[in-house]
């Protein structure tokens, strides 16, 4: 068992120390196991397995070559092809993780299955959101001041924020509950971090379009500078970038004027191919990525 204690995780751009993924390998099982399963998930067009595997090495791959410790969550015949979006099962605090309760009926078992490998590494469980709650971590964004946004939308809900409030307690400064839009409707896979992505402690990626205004007025506010993706590569995951360090980032490829955008700022930018791992499930590098500590 390995001491990954949860300090430094009330940050999405502190330097990434330990990440957890998991493998396409794992995750998508096999050729069959997709045909059989992607349409019910809703995905986009069907992944091609031995594809999605190079590709999840590879970025396994980028993600060690910029310094992360990179674990591996393990099989579970319990899950499926959406847990390779290992950061939707779990929210970390500064006081242990937290196990959500998931808005797509499909991933209900996918934090059980993740408690698993949290208890393999170390970490540990503050508790669960239970009951009617729903919270799923794609929906929450620290900021470096303690201050924490959730959504309220199709995959979080007001009741699962009030439960991570009684169970992170003081030790988020702040909880900014952020309603989401009816957008593409509630079989559709929009999160709060699928329009931000802080790149550096007051430097964000965004898509404004999608933004509550009150949400986006705190942001310039808390003295943000704020990257404005195009309308033209919004829906290839220009929004969804993972910061490694501060103004060190991960992005999926084919944004060509998103990256320039984020370059223009000063940011260094590493990207990866994504068409079987990211764009069928909409999942970006923050989708497929779990970090454990930051520090």
């Amino acid at each position: 068992m390995s001491d990954i204690a949860p300090t430094g995780v009330a940050s999405e751009t502190a330097p990434l120390i330990s990440v957890m993924v998991k493998s396409a390998r794992l995750a998508f099982g096999s050729q069959a196991a997709l045909d059989a399963s992607w349409e019910a998930l809703n995905y986009l067009y069907r992944p091609n397995y031995d594809a999605a595997v190079r590709e999840s090495d590879a970025l396994a791959e980028l993600l060690a070559k910029l310094g992360c410790d990179v674990r591996t969550a393990g099989a579970d015949p319990k899950v499926g092809p959406d847990s390779i979006y290992v950061r939707d099962a779990a929210v970390f605090t500064p006081k242990g993780a937290i196990l959500c309760r998931m808005g797509k009926g499909a991933r209900s078992t996918e934090p059980d299955a993740l408690a698993e490998a949290l208890e393999g590494e170390g970490v540990p469980v503050l508790g669960a959101i239970q009951g009617t709650g729903r919270l799923e971590g794609g929906d929450l964004v620290w900021f470096d001041d303690g201050t924490v946004a959730i959504a309220d939308g199709y995959r979080s809900n007001a009741e699962g924020i009030a439960q991570f409030r009684a169970l992170v307690g003081d030790a988020a400064r702040e909880v900014i509950p952020v309603p989401l839009p009816h957008w593409n409707g509630p079989d559709d896979v929009l999160h709060l971090m699928s329009f931000i992505s802080p790149l550096a402690p007051e430097l964000m990626l965004v898509y404004s379009r999608i933004m509550p205004v009150p949400f986006r007025k705190r942001l310039l506010d808390m003295g943000c500078t704020l990257i404005e993706v195009p309308d033209d590569e919004y829906d290839s995951m220009g929004c969804n970038v993972l910061a490694v360090r501060p103004g060190v980032c991960i992005a999926v490829e084919g944004n060509p004027e998103t990256r320039r955008r984020m370059e223009a700022a000063g940011c260094e930018v590493h990207t990866y191919q994504g068409h079987h791992i990211s764009a069928p499930g909409c999942g970006g590098p923050t989708c497929l990525t779990r970090p454990l500590k930051r520090g």
